[in-house]
This record gives structure tokens, C-alpha cells and sequence, in this order.
């Protein structure tokens, strides 16, 4: 088991870019695809996850068209419970790629938080 897992979308061109760069790096990652129903992450996954994730909970929530199909608004998404709460129910919105490791999480975005998380973990 690696060190790092990736939420991985592989139809999403930032989340390509984390686990290229890890090959490039040669670091050794673990790949979640969060959006196959075997690999979504529960309730209490996402709960830990953003109890280490050095953005606000609310950047966790992609804001594209099923934010607003879901008629979410944006006080939907303020605490980390609530976040919580709308990811569980639709994994599709985890904003990507996410990179975990021990004790720490990121949102590989922009594209360069993707390299020193890689570095300072793998």
C-alpha cells in the first residue's frame, strides 16, 4: 500500500496530472476512483478527510452543473458536516484531484501544489 492516495477522475485533465506527475516522480501512489460505486468514499471517510485537508471544507465542492442541479446554494456547503453530508450522497461533486497522506490532504489545484505534496510525501 502507498504512502499517497489519489482521488482520481480519469476524464479530468488536473487529476491525469497528479498521477503522471507522481510517475514522473516515480513516487508510489495508491488510486481511489471516488466515482465508481465500489470506491466512493462514506460519510465518515469524507469526515476524516477533511479533518486533514489543508483547504476549507466548502473548496472540497466542485461548483459545476450538478451543484445546481442538486439545488445546492452556497450555505449548503459552509461546515465540514454539511460537506460531508452532500458528498456522501453525491461523490461526482469531490472537487479533484485530492491527494491524502498521513495526517494531511490537499486539493491538487492549481496544478503546482501537486509536485512539493508529491515530494515532501512519496
Amino acid at each position: 500500500m502507498a504512502d499517497i492516495t489519489i482521488f482520481h477522475n480519469p476524464n479530468c485533465s488536473s487529476s491525469r496530472a497528479a498521477t503522471e506527475l507522481a510517475d514522473e516522480l516515480g513516487v508510489d501512489v495508491d488510486i481511489r476512483r471516488y466515482q465508481l460505486k465500489a470506491e466512493r468514499p462514506t460519510r465518515d471517510e469524507l469526515v476524516a478527510l477533511l479533518a486533514v485537508l489543508e483547504d476549507e471544507p466548502t473548496a472540497l465542492v466542485r461548483r459545476d452543473a450538478n451543484f445546481t442541479k442538486h439545488g445546492l446554494a452556497e450555505a449548503d456547503v459552509q461546515t465540514a458536516d454539511q460537506v460531508a453530508d452532500v458528498l456522501a450522497a453525491h461523490p461526482e461533486m469531490i472537487q479533484r484531484p485530492v491527494l491524502i497522506a498521513e495526517g494531511t490532504a490537499i486539493i491538487g489545484r492549481p496544478k503546482d501544489r501537486i509536485v512539493p505534496f508529491l515530494q515532501a510525501h512519496g
